[in-house]
C-alpha cells in the first residue's frame, strides 16, 4: 500500500492513529508473528478493503475472556484498549446466557412493532438520568447515535451551525467526521457537512489554550455571538483517546454559555461511560447535564452493537420526521445487552471498584513517572489512564518513535492498548480487571520504559 510519508498529512496520519508502516511494525511481524499467524494477516489484507488504523493487523485473534484476547498460538495480552466494549470484561458469562435466551425466542423485532426487552431497556436509561432526560433512540453503532442528535438538535433549535473542538473524534461516519476534530478522518473526504465551526480544546499539558481554560470558554462564547445561528455545541466530557479532561468550572461555564446562546449541549460519552470514569455517566463528575447524552460501545456489553441518544422530554414532538429509522433500532438482543450490561455494573459494584482502582493507579503511574524523564505527564480519571513520552520535560517535544517502541516492548510481554496522538500510552482496561492483574500490566510497562530509557 502506498503511503505518503512526507508533509505535514503525514505527520498528521502518523500522531492521530496507530502505527502501522514503520521498522518497528515491520520488526514485529518478523519476530513475533507465527507463520501460520502470517499466512492469516496476508488473506485479511487481500480481502479486505485497506484503511488507515485498521490495516495491516497486528496478530490474529482466536479467544476473549475477562480482560484478555488471545491470539491463535494461546498467547495471551492483557487488553488495554478493546475499542472501549469491554467495561464488563469480554464474554462476559452473564450477558452471554441472557442472549442466548433472547436468541431462542425473539432474535428480532420489525420496525413498526415493538417488544419488551427494547422498552425495559429505554425505561432502565431514562431512570438513571436526571430532570427530563426520558427520551430515547436505540441505534446500533455510536456513528449513527451521533447522527441521530445532530438532526435532533436541527428540529428543535431550526438551526444548523455546530461548535466542536478540533483533535475530537465522534465516529466514522460522513456526518461524524464532519463534526469531528481529527485529519485523518477528513483527508479526500470534502466537501462535508456545512455549518461546522471547531475551536481549539481545552488542554492542561500542551495546546494553544494550555492551563487557561478561560480563553477557551472565551473563545466559545465569542464564536457563539460572532455567528448568532449555532444549534449545538458537541463535545467529548473528557477526551478519550490521549485522555484530556476540563475542569467542572469548565464545564459549568460551557454548560451556562449554551442555556445564554440557546445552543444545545450534545455530549458524547460513546467510550467513555458506563463506570469507565467511576460514575455511570461522565457528566455526572462536573454537576451539569448535557441536552442530548450520545452513549454507545459497552452499552453492548462487547458482545452486541448497541447505542443510544438519551434527551429531554420537551423535545418529543417531531413525531413527523424520521430522526433514527434504522433496521436494528429495537433490536431485542441489542436491548438485552445492554440491560445486562448494566445490571452487572450495579449488581457487581464496579462502579465502587472503579474508584479504589484509580486511587492505586494513580498511586502507581505517579512513582512510574518519578522513575522516567521521559514521562512528562500522567492523567486520568476511573479506569481511563493516559501517560504522554516526551523528549524534553521543558520544550515537551512528542517522543513518538519511543512511544512506539515502548508500545511493542509492551505487547511482546502480552500487554496491549493504543498509542494516541503519536506519544500518549492510552490505557483502558476492562473494568472488571483484578488488582494482581492490574499490577502485571504496570510491571510490563515498567519493563518496557525501562528498555527505551536505557
Amino acid at each position: 500500500m502506498k503511503q505518503d510519508n512526507s508533509g505535514i498529512g503525514a505527520q498528521n496520519k502518523k500522531t492521530e492513529g496507530d502505527i502501522n508502516f514503520t521498522p518497528a511494525r515491520a520488526a514485529w511481524m518478523d519476530s513475533e508473528i507465527s507463520e501460520e499467524t502470517k499466512q492469516i494477516l496476508e488473506r485479511d489484507a487481500r480481502y479486505f478493503l485497506h484503511q488507515s488504523m485498521s490495516t495491516p493487523c497486528l496478530d490474529v485473534l482466536q479467544s476473549c475472556e475477562g480482560p484478555y484476547i488471545e491470539n491463535i498460538s494461546g498467547k495471551k495480552y492483557l487488553d488495554f484498549h478493546g475499542n472501549n466494549v469491554h467495561q464488563v470484561g469480554y464474554a462476559n458469562p452473564n450477558l452471554i446466557e441472557k442472549i442466548i435466551e433472547q436468541l431462542k425466542v425473539l432474535p428480532f423485532s420489525p420496525r413498526r412493532y415493538t417488544n419488551i426487552p427494547a422498552i425495559d431497556f429505554a425505561e432502565k436509561l431514562a431512570s438513571l438520568m436526571p430532570s427530563d432526560l426520558n427520551r430515547v433512540l436505540l441505534t446500533p453503532n455510536g456513528s449513527s447515535s451521533i447522527g441521530i442528535a445532530l438532526k435532533l438538535s436541527r428540529a428543535v433549535t431550526g438551526r444548523f451551525k455546530v461548535v466542536s473542538f478540533w483533535d475530537s473524534f465522534h465516529g466514522a461516519s460522513l456526518d461524524a467526521i464532519s463534526v469531528g476534530g481529527e485529519a485523518v478522518f477528513r483527508e479526500s473526504m470534502g466537501p462535508l457537512m456545512p455549518g461546522v465551526e471547531r475551536i481549539p480544546p481545552p488542554v492542561t499539558y500542551r495546546g494553544i489554550f494550555e492551563d487557561n481554560e478561560d480563553k477557551c470558554l472565551e473563545y466559545l462564547e465569542y464564536v457563539f455571538s460572532k455567528e448568532g445561528d449555532i444549534g449545538a455545541f458537541i463535545a467529548e466530557t473528557i477526551r478519550n483517546t490521549d485522555v484530556q479532561l476540563p475542569s467542572k468550572a469548565f464545564w459549568k461555564k460551557a454548560r451556562e454559555l449554551c442555556t445564554k446562546y440557546g445552543v444545545l449541549l450534545i455530549l458524547d460519552e460513546i467510550p467513555i461511560a458506563l463506570g469507565r470514569t467511576g460514575k455511570m455517566f461522565v457528566f455526572e463528575h462536573y454537576g451539569i447535564e448535557p441536552d442530548i447524552l450520545c452513549i454507545g460501545k459497552g452499552l453492548g456489553g462487547g458482545i452486541f452493537p448497541q447505542a443510544a441518544i438519551i434527551t429531554r422530554d420537551e423535545y418529543n414532538k417531531f413525531g413527523d420526521i424520521s430522526l433514527g429509522h434504522y433496521t436494528h433500532e429495537k433490536s431485542p438482543l441489542g436491548a438485552v445487552a445492554g440491560l445486562g450490561t448494566i445490571a452487572f455494573l450495579e449488581n457487581e459494584k464496579i462502579l465502587d471498584k472503579v474508584k479504589a482502582d484509580e486511587k492505586y493507579l494513580k498511586t502507581s503511574l505517579g512513582a512510574v513517572q518519578l522513575k522516567y524523564p521521559l514521562i512528562g505527564d500522567v492523567r486520568g480519571m476511573g479506569l481511563l489512564w493516559g501517560v504522554e513520552l516526551v523528549k524534553d520535560k521543558k520544550t515537551k517535544e512528542k517522543a513518538i518513535d519511543e512511544a512506539e517502541v515502548v508500545m511493542y516492548e509492551c505487547l511482546k510481554r502480552g500487554l496491549s492498548f493504543k498509542v494516541s496522538a503519536g506519544n500518549v500510552l492510552q490505557l483502558s482496561p476492562a473494568l472488571t480487571i483484578s488488582r494482581k492483574e492490574l499490577d502485571s500490566a504496570l510491571n510490563i510497562l515498567d519493563e518496557s520504559l525501562a528498555i527505551v530509557h536505557s
